[in-house]
């Protein structure tokens, strides 16, 4: 293996083209600055360009002292939604439950007949004006609105509108699936802060914001996989912090907000330079609605367009129609209402059956899972649930610093007989094995 080159350029396309050959695997450490400076014959300022372009477009990593090592290689990450057909009963989907989605057959009527064409409005003006309405409530600034197709495509565009290959970003963890897939796929370096029952812990994101991450997202309800959220004290400490980098971009995913039984607290500090709030339809709608609300700043809204215009022009105005028929039909709030007590009712009836059975968690759940803080290693746990008929999702697939550990649990579908069973199942199997349980007051 040998590095060539004599321009920052032909310095970068050697070593890219030696990571595609596989001469240079993930890990390896590269030569100092100043030694690929002298083994070349060239200014250290050239090697030291190479590498800031290496590191930017994702191929390397930087160390600081430590020196620059090649990058993982894009992995692939888990997908929420489970295989169809299942024997066992599935509690890992992180689905809503489908009988309290709205049905397409009722809805099909409100399609306007006439196709939509090139040069028409992004936005159809009754599904801007019930989008302005939900999000003015919680924003005392000036923002403009824009339509995604779903939150994860909303937050993915967004960091690509500010962020390149490189940058840090800080986010919860344990981490929701799709946050991490998108942050991998668009090589930004991953910088988890622990979360607790009140949200992000305000230490931890401090450190690091003082390493320099360049974007911040935060869900203030219903985090997933944990189920918890912001409190009002937690989430001025999260805005107080912030106030002192407003260069940071900052994400609110308030992807449950209709459905939420926690209040909505703003992280947000006005002087902020960029942000954006989103909210999405698809817990209460269903996923096949995938469309979110972003409010924002202006520049950042305008960036944000220019992306949306030279891609696909506009989110779907049939998805729209569809959306905005069961968004302002007369029976929307009270089937709003319905589906949030369902989930809270289904929350509240496994965390009592666990306390029953001595594996008491915390009550500031909210969505549509529950979390069981562990200790360790949960695939064992997961397995032995199979075993038993229950699916579940095991905390390693969320974790990213090491730092949390658990079982999620959707909740959305489980009825009162089923919820006794996995909780005394889920107590028999901790009491049987070596995992630790971390109890939490309820």
């Amino acid at each position: 293996m040998k590095i060539n080159g004599k321009t920052a350029g032909e310095i970068f396309d050697s070593i890219r083209s030696l990571v595609h050959a596989r001469e240079l695997t993930p890990g390896m450490l590269l030569p100092s600055v100043r030694e690929l400076a002298n083994e070349l014959g060239v200014n250290r300022n050239t090697v030291a360009l190479a590498y800031k372009r290496l590191t930017d477009a994702g191929f390397a990593l930087s160390q600081g002292r430590n020196g620059t090592i090649i990058r993982d290689a894009v992995s692939d990450v888990e997908l929420e939604g489970s295989t169809a057909g299942l024997t066992l009963k599935d509690l890992a989907s992180g689905n809503p439950s489908p009988d309290v989605l709205p049905k397409l057959q009722d809805l099909v009527t409100f399609i306007r007949t006439s196709p939509s064409l090139y040069g028409e409005a992004a936005i159809r003006p009754e599904l801007e004006e019930a989008g302005r309405e939900w999000l003015q409530a919680d924003l005392s600034t000036r923002f403009e609105l824009n339509l995604t197709s779903g939150a994860v495509d909303a937050v993915e565009r967004v960091l690509a509108t500010w962020l390149i290959a490189g940058d840090r970003v800080a986010v919860e963890d344990p981490c929701f699936l799709s946050s991490i897939s998108t942050l991998k796929h668009n090589r930004l370096q991953v910088c988890p802060v622990p979360v607790d029952t009140e949200g992000m812990q305000p230490e931890a994101l401090a450190s690091q914001l003082e390493t320099g991450v360049k974007a911040v997202i935060i869900t203030p309800r219903a985090h997933n996989p944990t189920g918890y959220g912001l409190s009002s004290g937690r989430a001025a400490q999260i805005r107080t912090l912030l106030e002192s980098y407003p260069q940071v971009l900052v994400i609110v995913d308030d992807h449950f907000s209709l459905l939420s039984t926690q209040d909505y607290h703003h992280v947000i500090p006005l002087n902020t330079q960029n942000w954006v709030l989103i909210r999405s339809t698809s817990k209460f709608l269903g996923p096949d609605f995938r469309l979110a609300f972003v409010a924002s700043d202006g520049e950042t809204s305008a960036r944000l367009r220019q992306r949306l215009n030279t891609g696909t022009n506009w989110v779907s105005h049939i998805l729209q129609d569809l959306a905005g028929a069961s968004i302002t039909s007369p029976q929307f709030r009270q089937t709003i209402e319905q589906a949030r007590q369902r989930y809270q009712q289904q929350r509240e009836g496994l965390v009592t059956a666990l306390k029953r059975y001595g594996v008491t968690i915390s009550s500031q759940h909210d969505g549509l899972n529950i979390w069981i803080p562990l200790v360790g290693d949960t695939s064992a746990i997961v397995m032995q649930l199979a075993q038993r008929g229950w699916l579940v999702r095991g905390g390693d697939s969320f974790a990213l610093g090491g730092s949390s550990s658990g079982l999620r649990i959707t909740v959305s579908d489980l009825n009162p007989a089923e919820t006794e069973q996995i909780a005394q199942s889920l107590a028999a199997i901790l009491s049987a094995s070596r995992q630790t349980f971390i109890p939490q007051l309820a």
